[in-house]
């Protein structure tokens, strides 16, 4: 019996195998033919909205081509439409079995259906049978009227090549779906973050979508910005829609956000001319889109951009020729400088081919550490389409050599527009799995190898870009940590009275430099706050408010430290008083009472309160640790405030407006049975720390 079922099954694999074509003529289908005419209704169907303009509308013909398939299995046409229908939509990697059956009931029915079957195993990752069959196409073409085709299908052997090396050393990776708070079962994309990953938009085409309008090309909803928040780890509040004046009732895709969430960047397609815009946010509220400056619009296209952590510098993706003028070329990554006069984006410079190459680049994101840049290319060493690569910008300007961060993350189809986290081992991508809710889902991807950076692969479906699925492997995580070399302050700044939020100005000082790097708002409504620090420097941070007394924080960020984050309420003080302000970042040699130079930013910002409230007299108190003798502690904190009075009166203020004191160690914040208990040597410093400071104290207005 078993030996009857074995034949059976041999002659019908091997009928199917040479299963002969049968064309749609009514000749072929004499007893059925109402299901002729229905399978013929539909393949015209499917033929119409596959000669759309200015697209093909692949997701809508393959239904109709499918039902004519269910009636006639074996036509080689009807299988290739099928397969190009799937190769441009979610389910691309089903396109080689159409392919492929397309080829053996004819294989004279295309002069390129080796290019396509090689495209199929290409996408399933079969390199060498993606090669063989691209080596075949080539062979069909003439060396010298199809060179620019010769040069692509090299460009995929290349790729082919690329992706051999690359699964040799898979990334280890844990991928998880943000849950069913963000996603749905409509498509979700393009998701950007807050440097500390707090909150989170996205773009989605949702029945409530504003307006309520389809987008007529391809029968889906038109896209609109939504968002979340993370209510605890790994936890989100119910996505909800951003809402006008950002959500119109056409497209609307995010593109970049400021770290602290404050401004962000749109792209809207002006009648084919794709550009960008930026909105502020206050409270809850955004502005209107603006459409940034004319040197960033340009009349080409302008698809995607991402903030420096400073928010001195724009990079973003077009595709202008270099010279300004003629037709457009593949996209490259630009640079634009803040003019703080102009209070514009000027000063645009292509980066150089160091990171550009000879195809297009796109899905740019800095990272918050300042200097590294994640990007899609389809140059460098892609294993097919975008792959994100990585590099650093060095101290003189120059980039370190792109790396491709690696497979399952980059896969053989797509991957662009990725975010990581300031922690350097969280990422967020858009993927297509077969687990999701229904569509492209957000995931959260964790990053645990030592080598290998936290990297993002997602899919431009943007009104900027394609739809484009992502299969990827997880492989077992490793126990070494990615560490980022970046630390976050956020918190809320507020009155001391009344605990009320306020807006005020915050500086970012290079304590080092003398010199006032960054420039934020906390915010007008919420009072709220985030500052990304790099590691490699000592930071002043000076909060101000008209009518308050600046408030100081220090931080000393090291160029080796790992990644943290610092919660701060910032109370200020009105102009009163007995009000008591401690000067953070006014530094001392050790044993000594000469001001340091990275002290100055610090006695200006006092120097321009005395001078803007001419009435007020002040007490400069110097306090120690602890630890040595009260005299020595007493004459050294004595000696330091009338440092700073020096510098005062050197600047111009009156003598008689200002009094010093050294109380040594009289006036501890922490005391020695607090410092104590406190089980690490750093915790223990720090308070030390927290003892040692120069205070100014008002005495009369």
């Amino acid at each position: 019996m078993k030996k009857i079922l074995l034949i059976i099954l041999s002659i019908i694999l091997v009928s199917d195998a040479f299963a002969q074509n049968v064309e749609f003529d009514k000749k072929n289908f004499k007893e059925d033919k109402d299901g002729y005419k229905e399978a013929m209704k539909s393949m015209e169907e499917g033929d119409k909205l596959m000669a759309s303009i200015p697209t093909p509308k692949f997701k809508q013909a393959l239904p109709f081509y499918e039902s004519a398939q269910k009636f006639n299995p074996n036509n080689d046409y009807l299988n290739f439409q099928i397969g190009l229908c799937h190769l441009y939509t979610n389910f691309k990697f089903k396109a080689l079995q159409y392919f492929e059956k397309s080829y053996q009931l004819n294989p004279n029915l295309r002069t390129d259906i080796h290019y396509y079957i090689g495209k199929g195993h290409h996408l399933q990752a079969n390199w060498n049978k993606a090669i063989q069959h691209y080596e075949l196409h080539k062979k069909r073409l003439d060396q010298n009227s199809q060179l620019t085709e010769i040069m692509e299908m090299n460009k995929y052997i290349f790729e082919c090549n690329s992706g051999k090396e690359l699964v040799k050393k898979p990334v280890r990776v844990w991928i998880d779906n943000l849950g069913k708070s963000i996603n749905s079962d409509a498509p979700e994309y393009g998701m950007i973050i807050t440097a500390d990953a707090s909150v989170v938009y996205f773009t989605s085409r949702r029945p409530n979508t504003t307006g309520g309008n389809k987008d007529e090309f391809i029968n889906e909803w038109f896209e609109d910005i939504y968002i979340s928040q993370q209510t605890e780890k790994d936890k989100w509040s119910s996505s909800t829609n951003v809402g006008e004046p950002i959500n119109t009732k056409g497209h609307d895709a995010a593109v970049a956000l400021s770290p602290d969430g404050s401004k962000m960047i749109i792209y809207i397609d002006d009648k084919g001319d794709g550009n960008l815009y930026e909105s502020t946010r206050k409270g809850e509220e955004w502005s209107k889109p603006k459409k940034m400056s004319d040197d960033i619009c340009s009349p080409y296209h302008e698809p995607s951009a991402w903030y420096s952590s400073d928010m001195k510098l724009l990079y973003f993706v077009s595709d202008r020729p270099v010279s300004g003028k003629g037709a457009a070329k593949d996209k490259d990554i630009y640079l634009a400088s803040w003019d703080e006069k102009k209070e514009e984006w000027t000063n645009v410079q292509p980066l150089p081919a160091t990171v550009n190459s000879k195809f297009d680049e796109d899905g740019i994101y800095l990272h918050p550490d300042n200097k590294t840049l994640y990007f899609s290319s389809k140059g460098h060493n892609s294993m097919g389409g975008y792959d994100v690569f990585r590099t650093v910008r060095n101290d003189d300007g120059t980039w370190t050599t792109p790396e491709n961060i690696g497979y399952p993350v980059n896969t053989v189809d797509d991957d662009v527009f990725f975010v990581v986290a300031a922690n350097g081992r969280d990422a967020y991508m858009t993927s297509f799995r077969e687990q999701g809710f229904g569509d492209k889902d957000l995931y959260k991807v964790t990053f645990l190898g030592p080598e290998k950076q936290p990297l993002l692969n997602t899919e431009d479906v943007l009104l900027a870009g394609s739809s484009v699925p992502m299969r990827s492997k997880v492989i077992e995580p490793a126990v070494e940590i990615t560490r980022s070399q970046v630390a976050i302050l956020k918190g809320i700044v507020r009155d001391d009275k009344t605990k009320e939020p306020l807006e005020s100005n915050i500086e970012l000082i290079d304590n080092e430099l003398n010199k006032v790097i960054a420039e934020f708002k906390s915010d007008a409504k919420t009072g709220k706050f985030l500052v990304s620090l790099p590691g490699g420097k000592n930071y002043g941070i000076a909060v101000k408010a008209d009518g308050y007394l600046f408030h100081s924080e220090n931080f000393d960020v090291q160029q080796d430290s790992d990644y943290k984050e610092v919660e701060k309420i910032i109370d200020l003080k009105k102009v009163s008083v007995g009000q008591v302000i401690v000067l953070r970042n006014i530094f001392f040699d050790l044993n000594k009472f000469s001001l340091r130079p990275e002290s100055q930013n610090e006695l200006d910002r006092l120097t321009k309160l005395l001078t803007d409230n001419p009435t007020i007299r002040i007490e400069i108190s110097g306090h120690t640790d602890t630890r040595g003798s009260d005299t020595y502690n007493k004459e050294l904190s004595h000696n330091r405030a009338k440092a700073v009075v020096d510098y005062l009166i050197e600047k111009g203020i009156k003598k008689d407006r200002l009094e010093y004191m050294g109380y040594g160690e009289e006036k501890t914040i922490v005391s020695d049975s607090e410092i104590a208990k406190l089980r690490s040597s750093t915790a223990k410093e720090d308070a030390h720390q927290e003892n040692r400071r120069t205070e100014f104290k008002i005495l009369s207005n």
